[in-house]
């Protein structure tokens, strides 16, 4: 996961990216959701076809940077 946000229509928007940063996924998730054990896990095996790609340089090197941050902190299936 390279991204977290909230919404004003209570959901939490989750991007996750390969770690070159150069193509991602985004979800939103009901805030809802996300109580009772029911957390955001480090990394997720997706289907290469639904990821697209980045567009911007910026957005390219900070998803790039947040995604070495995640692998070096945290084991793939852990809650963060």
């Amino acid at each position: 996961m390279v991204e977290r946000g909230y919404t004003n229509r209570d959901l939490i928007t989750l991007v996750y990216a390969t770690p070159d940063g150069e193509r991602a996924i985004h979800n939103e998730r009901a805030v809802a959701t996300m109580g009772g054990g029911s957390g955001v896990s480090a990394a997720r095996d997706i289907d290469p076809d639904r990821l697209e790609p980045v567009a911007e340089e910026e957005t390219i090197e900070r998803y790039r940077q947040e995604a070495e941050r995640t692998i070096e902190n945290y084991d793939p299936d852990e809650t963060i």
